[in-house]
């Protein structure tokens, strides 16, 4: 069991009511995973194991939360963690249920990272589609940007809220588009 001060800090600093239940669910999570490294991510305790992020504990000024990297909390649920707001010992996890989710995530980690499918190119909207036609500099632009930016600029004419603002927004577009510009120019890094 690898231990980190940095962890016991945390733990010491923690609401009275909390000490026992965070020195609890660490030693249940090094039970179950006796090769688990400690870390402090995010400002709160996490244990990894092989690199990945496993678990995580959190003290707030009510409740204590488990978060198995990966699961989500219950529909309806309340608080962080598949586990929920813990405010007292007999709230936290079984060893069984805790078993079953890190191992799950064990799992996962082994297995490797999972390949994203990228998600396809937009339906440019009627009215973007004859601007395009309109300016070759823009649709040359607008047909080799990725999907994502792509779908920046579709979102982006597609919220307006009015007629006016969406067509403003489409001369805006095809001005930045023949100039060679993606949706969100102004922020990237020269």
């Amino acid at each position: 069991m690898q231990t980190d001060p940095r962890v016991d800090a945390y733990i010491a600093k923690s609401a009275e009511f909390a000490r026992p239940m965070l020195a609890r669910l660490r030693e249940m999570v090094h039970a179950i995973c006796p090769e688990a490294e400690e870390a402090i991510k995010w400002g709160m305790p996490a244990l990894v194991w092989r690199g990945k992020n496993l678990c995580g504990l959190a003290a707030f000024k009510g409740h204590v939360s488990l978060f198995v990297e990966g699961e989500r909390k219950p529909e309806g649920g309340v608080g962080m963690g598949a586990f929920g707001k813990m405010r007292a010992m007999a709230d936290l996890p079984t060893k069984a249920a805790l078993t079953k989710m890190l191992r799950a995530r064990m799992k996962a980690i082994e297995a490797g990272p999972t390949r994203r499918v990228a998600k396809p190119p937009p339906e440019i909207p009627p009215d973007l589609a004859k601007a395009l036609k309109t300016s070759k500099p823009a649709a040359t632009t607008y047909k080799g940007l990725s999907p994502a930016n792509q779908r920046d600029y579709v979102t982006w004419i597609t919220d307006a809220k009015q007629e006016a603002t969406r067509a403003r927004r489409i001369a805006q577009a095809i001005e930045w588009l023949a100039e060679g510009k993606s949706r969100n120019w102004k922020y990237m890094g020269k």
